[in-house]
């Protein structure tokens, strides 16, 4: 009942075009969401000044809640369209009101005690092509959201997919703007971490003209994907990636994968941060036997970074790179930087504990050019242990906790962390 009457109310959009359209198919083939989550976050950094006390140990705790409604295709003349509505909100439930974890909004002094932000997505489809323009998530090579904190980062613009021709997805599309994980209003893009802690020193908006994505899937053969993506974020740099992902089931108990992701970055157009031209080649395989997985990563960072972007270039916002092995807290993305990592996952399901993961994992980074003759290392272990309700009426309820070391033996101006994330998620679903 909920789903009708909330589909009813977005058909009136297309009803007020005047089209002639059946809106059956709108409504019944729609996938509504509440989803709720409960996210804890604590970090302690290691700083000798006893005087620092927030410095030292800070955090928060909040509570989000998010819509996630996603319209089936009603018929408009050839085309198939629908509408789509992300509504996402955040309320503070800690006191601690004066650090910045980059959860929910801080304004230099104060985070925010709650935020929301809404975004709608129209969709139109013809054939096997789609185009989205409004509120866009997407999870490509050159842009990704963040789904690591509370609320989740999520671009505007317009998004054309494309899977015409057999075995390939082109891809095209237009970003103009981003609402990062801890903001409440889309911002013109910057690269992290030119605005990070001192907001005084943002680039004036208006100097950026948004983001230019073009980019190919190719299914080789069933178990080997190539990639091709170029993305130009106007007036800051442009983005080259070359990927090659293999995945084969060896048999009923053994799979194993591996991939192979290049990526070319270097300034463009006024070069507002300045000239630099960087490389990063990331290498990782993974053996999956039975309820064990085993994982090894290798990165390494080439080129010179400019003192403007002295690390592998990321949006304002921090936005992540996933398809870098070894992204992570520290994320090994400094200039000259080596980088290798291991983890190994169990899944307890047959000792009697059917929901329940574990991971650990360890990133150690090498030969990082510090800018001043030395070379530094950094280190990083995790430990991520899942439980998520199997069956019975709390089926779905997922609880993790994730704990996280990071260590700075030899990088100047960086300390020790060690950080714990909380989050309790559940979906309930019209």
């Amino acid at each position: 009942m909920y789903r009708q009457t909330l589909w009813k109310a977005l058909s009136l959009a297309l009803l007020a075009t005047g089209t002639s359209a059946t809106y059956a198919d709108f409504i019944d083939d729609s996938q509504v969401q509440l989803k709720f989550k409960n996210f804890y976050l604590q970090r302690d950094v290691s700083i000798p000044d006893a005087n620092k006390p927030l410095s030292r140990n800070f955090g928060s705790w909040s509570q989000g809640i998010t819509l996630d409604a996603k319209s089936g295709y009603a018929n408009w003349g050839p085309l198939q369209v629908g509408v789509d509505v992300l509504a996402q909100y955040a309320l503070r439930l800690s006191d601690d009101k004066h650090m910045n974890d980059f959860v929910l909004p801080y304004n230099g002094k104060d985070q925010a005690r709650d935020y929301g932000k809404v975004g709608v997505t129209l969709k139109a489809k013809l054939n096997k092509t789609e185009l989205r323009v409004g509120d866009l998530q997407p999870m490509t090579p050159v842009l990704f959201i963040d789904p690591s904190r509370q609320l989740i980062t999520t671009y505007s613009g317009a998004w054309l997919e494309s899977k015409e021709l057999k075995n390939t997805k082109l891809t095209l599309a237009y970003i103009d703007g981003i609402n990062s994980r801890y903001d409440n209003q889309y911002q013109d893009f910057n690269i992290w971490p030119k605005e990070l802690g001192d907001y005084s020193k943002r680039v004036n908006p208006g100097f950026n003209h948004g983001m230019y994505i073009a980019g190919i899937d190719y299914q080789i053969m069933p178990e080997l994907s190539a990639s091709y993506y170029f993305a130009d974020v106007t007036n800051l740099y442009q983005q080259n990636y070359v990927g090659l992902d293999f995945k084969k089931k060896l048999d009923d108990k053994n799979q194993i994968s591996g991939h192979i992701h290049g990526f070319d970055n270097r300034e463009t157009g006024k070069a507002i941060y300045g000239d630099f031209e960087n490389q990063a080649l990331s290498l990782k395989a993974e053996w999956k036997t039975g309820n064990h997985t085993f994982d090894a990563g290798y990165q390494q960072m080439f080129g010179e970074h400019g003192k403007s972007v002295p690390y592998f270039p990321s949006l304002s916002g921090w936005t992540p790179q996933p398809y870098l092995a070894n992204w992570s807290v520290a994320s090994f993305i400094r200039k000259d930087e080596k980088s290798w990592s291991v983890g190994y996952s169990y899944d307890f399901k047959d000792l009697g504990l059917n929901g329940l993961t574990a991971t650990v994992r360890h990133f150690e980074g090498w030969d990082i050019d510090n800018g001043d003759g030395t070379r530094g290392e950094e280190a990083e272990n995790n430990l991520i242990v899942k439980y998520t309700v199997p069956e019975g009426k709390l089926k779905g309820l997922g609880i993790q906790w994730m704990y996280i070391d990071v260590n700075y033996p030899s990088v100047p101006g960086f300390v020790d962390l060690e950080e714990n994330r909380i989050a309790t998620t559940y979906t309930f679903t019209f």
